[in-house]
Order: C-alpha cells, then structure tokens, then sequence
C-alpha cells in the first residue's frame, strides 16, 4: 500500500500540492488550493486521534449508504413543480405543505408574466404560512423575499432571521445561504459547522464506483453577450447534436446507446433525469456488447435508482464490467464487500485487494477508499498520515469525496493542520453539488424557452445559495433585458433603480468570488458614480448575532 499513496511528488521534504476544484470559467477564477509542509500535521498513529473521538467521522466515509430520494435531502425544495415524475409520493406528513406549494407555484407563475397582483397575493399566502404555521420552508423563502426585495422591502436582517429559524427546521437551502451569509462576514466557526453538514448529504449522494460528471451550471453569458455556444449544448431532446446521437442508438450503436443512458441517468447535455429511460439504453446498449454500461447498471442497482435495490445483481454487474477492464468497478465491488452488501459476510481483505487494483491502475476513487480504509483502521492499522496522503493523490485527480475528506482534516485539525476558512471553502465547492443544485438546471430550462422572468427567479434564488454562476447569470439577465427580466420590486415591476440596484448587488457578490468580468462593472460604476454611497455602507451595516 505504501507506494500507492507515497507517490514522488508527496514526498514530505519536497511535498507541494497544486490543485483546482470545479473551475468556474474563464471570467472566475478557479479554486486553487496549495499545500505545504506546513500543512501537514505531525501525527503520533499509536496515540488516541481525534478520529476515534469527534463525532464528525462516526458517518459512513465510503459514501451511498444513506440514499433518499433528491426531495427528501433537499425538503422545502421546488423540485415537485419542476420535475413532478421524479418526486417521491406525497404522505399524510407532508400534506399540510400543500398551501406552501401553491403560494410557490403562484410566485412562479407570476415571475413567468410580470404579474405583480399575482406575486403580491403569492408573497401574503407565503408570510401567512411562515408567521401563523411556523412553516420553515415558507420562512426560507419568504427570507428570500426579504434579501432580493421582491413584494418586501429590501432588508437583509428580516431574511437573515427568516433563514436562521427556517435552517432550525430543516430546510436545506436555507441552511445553504446562511452558510455563504456567514463566509462572507468571516464567521467561520458558523459557516464550516453548516456547510459540513450540507457537504456531507452531497457526498451520500455520490456513485459508489466511478465518479459522477460534475454537472456544473450553464454561464449564460460571455462578458456581454449571449453564451451562444455553450447554450447551444443545453437544449436536451432539441439539440440536433442529441437527436443524431439518438438515431444512431435506434440504429443499433452501442456507444450512441450508452452516451445516452448517461445522458439520461445524470441529467446532462440539457436532458432531465430519467433513471427508467437510462435502465433501458443501458441494458440495450449491454446486449450490443458495450462493456461500460455494465457498470452503471452495477450502480442503479445498488442504488435502487428506478428499480428495486439488489445488492446481488449489482455485484454481479460490476464483477462483469471489472473483467472488462473498467478499474473504477472494483471500488463498487470493494464497498459492497466493506459493507457486507450483496455478499455472505463482510470481508476487509477483499475488499482492499479491489481498492487496491483501481488505485493501482490509477483511479482517482480506489486512492480515496483505501484512504478511508487507513483513516478509520478497517481492516488495516489506522494510520492518519497514509489516509491523508491517499486523499491528496485522490484530490489532485479530482476526486469530490476526497476534497470532503480534506476539508474535514483541516476542520477537525486531523492530519492536516486546523484551517477553517480553507476548510469552509473546500466544504463550500462539495455543499454546491447537492441537490438544490437543480435551480440552475431549472434556471436555464426557462431561459432556452424565453422564459427570462422565471431563469431570473430562479437564479436569484440560486444566488442567495452562494453560487458566483447564478449572481452573474442574474445580475447579466438584469442589464441585458432590463424590464423585460420581469423583476420585482418591494411594490411591483421593478423600477428603474430598484432593477439597477439588484443587478449591483449580484455583481458586487460575483466579484468577491472571483469573477472578473463582474469586478470590472464594480470598479466602472464606482469610477463613473453610478453608484450611490448608501448603497456601500448598507452592505457593511448587516451585524448578525
């Protein structure tokens, strides 16, 4: 195992790690995270380590264990309006979120035409749900109507309290933007406890074999114009690129047939989730011989993704698809064996011999399991510092687990020295893969549809989460289409400042995470004074206890 993660450029004498995560484009710089010996915290292995005692580590690290449904992780969430097919049934619990969702679907309806009667009568049922009901998901987005001023005047500490208590009752994307409210002020021991959290339910949503794509938002825009290019990849069953590949596929192409299982089983390239859509290319895709489908199907079974949960035939499909060649499968199969899923008995020798053969065939996914395996002592004597070194190995081929796991060591002070902004940004980056992600994928549904008021609603929301994508895209919708956005104000239609103020403010949080086209609207509407100095001193005046 000691040459597996002690590669050469880990060294300690010599160690410089230089990597990024989820770059952003070419207008936002990407996150880059540089570790040093200094870094690299001294660790007696014999001693009693913070891993034996901090709860934080008690969870399953491999991940995949504690699978629901994206509408249970994410609750309060409007994924029932957008994507009702994939929604979980209601039950008698969640009944009463009825009237939520209708003052929901009002707000949205109303974003769609401009119709301000409509948001205001929707903004009055969902304060009537937050202040009389307690509803927390009514408080989140009432919270939201309060930071971006809609039907509400405009007050940072109202949407601050409403997110605070909807957060205290579950509600994810509230717990999201107090998280990113909390980063901004430097409050970091506030903002790593919640985005650990919301880390950890994106992480147990990940594969447990091969990585998931990072199914990153859509910039709509490139400096001042329209992204024509990369919208013109996003339009699912219209793009003529997919309706080409789909033919193939009905012609008997395997590889047609597979690219669109994937297509389909993680909503790419525009397409919507569909996992019966995806079982089925990939078992035709199968019979044509196309090897790399076996091992998504060695997934949808162990996750029960449109078919009932079987660990057995997973295991089956992944030793299939490892005979294959595909490396990544032994992690799946070194996981059900960890587990003891699908199998007689756990078995820790067999499943680091997996773990083993994906890493030593340089997958990114078989270095952070056995990383695992060294920092929890399963089946192996724990030893922290080969656990971090695996996880560096993992994190620099752009493995997402591994980024969890180092910003917990810099969290928790566990092989790596205690850091909490970098941990709160490495947290931040794995929070953003979970499944409040989908408004973006919502967003930019609308948007192709040229329905530019619910893309700006939707991206607004997306914004108050913390993501610099959906500030740009929001802010750029603003100055591109002006009254047509459909904003709304603290009275109506957006006036003419109310528009130019939010579209400021949506600059201004996407210039602080690095986006330089943002910056310099910033520094031009400064320059020329076409920004009032209330506006900057009300941005400073926010003081949360």
């Amino acid at each position: 195992m000691y040459h597996r993660c002690h590669l050469s450029t880990l060294r300690l004498s010599l160690f410089l790690l230089l990597f990024s995560l989820f770059p952003l484009s070419l207008h936002a710089g990407p996150f880059v995270l540089v570790l040093s010996q200094d870094d690299l915290k001294d660790i007696q292995n014999d001693d009693a380590s913070p891993v034996d005692s901090d709860s934080s580590w008690d969870d399953d690290e491999f991940g995949g264990t504690h699978v629901k449904p994206d509408d249970e992780l994410d609750p309060g969430s409007w994924r029932r309006l957008f994507e009702p097919t994939t929604t979980t049934t209601p039950t008698s619990d969640d009944s009463s979120l009825g009237s939520y969702y209708a003052a929901v679907d009002k707000m949205i309806s109303a974003s769609t035409n401009g119709d301000a009667r409509l948001m205001e009568e929707a903004a009055v049922e969902i304060e009537t749900a937050a202040n009389t009901e307690g509803d927390p998901h009514a408080r989140s987005v009432l919270g939201f109507l309060y930071g971006m001023g809609m039907m509400r005047e405009r007050n940072k500490a109202k949407a601050f309290l409403n997110h605070y208590f909807a957060a205290e009752g579950g509600n994810a994307q509230s717990m999201m933007a107090l998280a990113y409210t909390y980063s901004r002020q430097d409050m970091f021991e506030k903002a790593v406890k919640l985005y650990a959290e919301l880390a950890e339910i994106a992480v147990n949503s990940f594969l447990i074999s091969k990585d998931s794509p990072v199914i990153e938002p859509i910039r709509i825009h490139n400096g001042a114009e329209e992204n024509k290019e990369a919208l013109k990849k996003s339009r699912g069953e219209d793009d003529e690129d997919f309706q080409i590949l789909e033919y193939q596929a009905q012609k008997g192409n395997a590889g047609a047939m597979y690219k669109i299982g994937l297509f389909y089983y993680f909503g790419l390239r525009g397409l919507r989730r569909d996992h019966a859509k995806a079982l089925t290319w990939f078992l035709k895709a199968v019979d044509k011989g196309e090897p790399r489908s076996m091992e998504l199907l060695g997934e949808i079974y162990a996750r029960g993704a449109g078919v009932e949960r079987n660990y057995t035939k997973a295991l089956e499909w992944l030793s299939l698809a490892s005979k294959q060649g595909l490396y990544s499968a032994y992690n799946g199969m070194g996981y059900l064996y960890v587990k003891g899923y699908g199998v007689e008995k756990k078995n820790y020798t067999k499943a680091k011999e997996y773990f083993e053969k994906a890493a030593d065939n340089e997958d990114a996914g078989g270095h952070y399991n056995l990383g695992v395996m060294y920092l929890k002592g399963i089946g192996v004597k724990k030893d922290v510092k080969i656990a971090c070194k695996c996880f560096i190995v993992a994190a620099n081929a752009g493995q997402p687990k591994a980024f969890y796991q180092l910003a917990k060591m810099f969290h928790t002070g566990v092989g790596l020295k205690k850091n909490l902004p970098m941990a709160t940004a490495l947290y931040k980056l794995v929070a953003e893969r979970g499944p409040w992600s989908s408004l973006s994928r919502w967003a930019l549904e609308s948007y192709l549809k040229g329905d530019v008021g619910k893309a700006f609603l939707l991206y607004s929301r997306m914004a108050e989460l913390g993501y610099e994508i959906a500030q740009s895209n929001a802010a750029w919708i603003l100055d591109k289409y002006g009254e047509r956005s459909m904003c709304m104000g603290e009275s109506g239609l957006c006036t003419d400042a109310e528009r130019h103020q939010c579209a400021h403010s949506l600059w201004w949080q996407a210039s602080e995470q690095g986006n330089e086209h943002a910056a310099l609207l910033i520094g031009d509407a400064y320059y020329y004074g076409r920004v009032c100095i209330c506006s900057l001193i009300r941005r400073h005046c926010l003081v949360l206890g």
